[in-house]
């Protein structure tokens, strides 16, 4: 298991750096190279820990808001709502997110809502899903309910929304600040209104509260052209780090973030871009270092389907989207696992994810975990590895893009900053 040390200059953390920019750097040219670069030099060139010089300025006592990884103690959590959910307009951005299989999906039903009894089956599993979480011992908040049909129009769009059933890709919380996502479909622009009212209660509680950049989402923002008619396709596109988003303002989801104390790993994908990510960068420094990973990925968006951190040097890593950067984890004495396949049909609808929802799972705590109560081949997995699971069925939630830990947002984990990595 790891050691938690702080980084310092010398140590594994700045070859960990070199590692990730050396593995990159032919990828990236111009503005991103340089962008990357500081990223990691930033984090390489602390001569002294940030932890112990510059330490994040403590929780207030009375403060709701406190969570710093994915492992610690659950105590607090949104979970998001499956009312109201409507299909997004068939624009490029969604197209560039979605299979060609669903996109006659999308083109029939775009603006309207999801088939009714599909979505009634959803509710009800969300509402049983809050009800274990209550009975495990955590509290349980909703967002709003909003009419997301309504149509709506900016100087440089129009489009209808989406839902608030995925506090995951809009809301990140570090330490004791909540950071809304400025996300990056146009379906989503208004969704942070569904946890205003929330995110007041917490800030008034003494947690910090901040926005990043919201997008115009001109045209400009997306490669109106982008080339995707096969799988072929994505894989080829993704490898040359071309995304359907461009560089044209910052843009990113909460989701494509994943938290490890000091070090907060994101991807480059469909929705978060290099701006977004230097962003997020500076607006974290000098108490928490922004990493950049990358995958075998041919349509990259979200990261908890892909690769979940589970526990203090363990994380799940899906066979299927090897990660580019493996080794920084090993040298540095992770434990790398692979879930098993996915054991969901064929025939189940996924307009909006990939099977590996099976592995997009919620940590109670190191040895408690939220899984699917379909998925068996998982839950021997992490029985093997002595974590207890909590088996919920989700399936018909799934299909409206996300598992256990999309559906959720942790508030408060009971825990405190620490480093991961030497």
């Amino acid at each position: 298991m790891l050691r938690v040390r702080c980084l310092r200059g010398g140590s594994r953390g700045a070859e960990a750096a070199h590692y990730i920019g050396s593995r990159l750097r032919g990828a990236f040219t111009g503005w991103v190279q340089r962008t990357f670069q500081s990223t990691q030099a930033a984090a390489a060139s602390q001569s002294t820990c940030a932890a112990d010089d510059k330490a994040a300025s403590p929780v207030p006592k009375d403060c709701l808001v406190c969570s710093y990884n994915e492992w610690d103690p659950l105590e607090e959590v949104i979970v998001g709502r499956a009312e109201n959910a409507c299909v997004p307009p068939f624009s490029v951005e969604v197209k560039a997110n979605t299979y060609e299989k669903y996109w006659g999906f999308y083109q029939k039903f775009g603006g309207q809502g999801f088939p009714k009894d599909h979505l009634k089956k959803a509710i009800a599993e969300i509402e049983e899903m809050c009800n274990i979480l209550k009975g495990e011992g955590v509290i349980v908040k909703r967002p709003d309910p909003i009419d997301w049909s309504v149509k709506y129009k900016t100087p440089d769009f129009e489009s209808t929304g989406m839902y608030g059933a995925m506090p995951r890709d809009i809301l990140l919380v570090v330490g004791n600040e909540i950071i809304e996502a400025p996300m990056a479909w146009r379906a989503r622009f208004f969704e942070y209104r569904a946890y205003r009212r929330l995110i007041k209660d917490y800030f008034n509680s003494g947690a910090k509260w901040t926005t990043a950049p919201k997008p115009t989402m001109a045209d400009e923002l997306y490669d109106q052209n982008y080339p995707i008619h096969s799988v072929e396709d994505r894989h080829k596109l993704a490898a040359q780090g071309k995304f359907v988003t461009t560089e044209f303002e910052p843009c990113f989801d909460a989701a494509d973030f994943i938290r490890a104390g000091r070090d907060i790993f994101v991807q480059r994908s469909q929705v978060t871009n290099y701006m977004g990510i230097e962003w997020m960068r500076r607006h974290l420094a000098p108490d928490y270092r922004v990493h950049i990973i990358s995958f075998k990925d041919p349509n990259p968006m979200h990261i908890d389907a892909t690769f979940n951190i589970i526990g203090p040097g363990l994380v799940l890593s899906n066979p299927d989207r090897p990660c580019h950067q493996i080794e920084l984890f090993k040298k540095a004495g992770w434990t790398v696992i692979q879930p098993p396949v996915p054991l969901i049909p064929d025939d189940h609808p996924l307009w909006m994810s990939s099977k590996w929802l099976s592995m997009n799972v919620l940590m109670l705590d190191e040895k408690r975990v939220m899984v699917d109560a379909n998925e068996t081949s998982i839950q021997k997995m992490f029985e093997k590895l002595g974590i207890s699971t909590i088996k919920v069925n989700i399936r018909h939630a799934n299909s409206l893009g996300g598992g256990f830990h999309c559906w959720t947002c942790d508030i408060r984990r009971r825990g405190t900053l620490q480093s991961y990595f030497d």
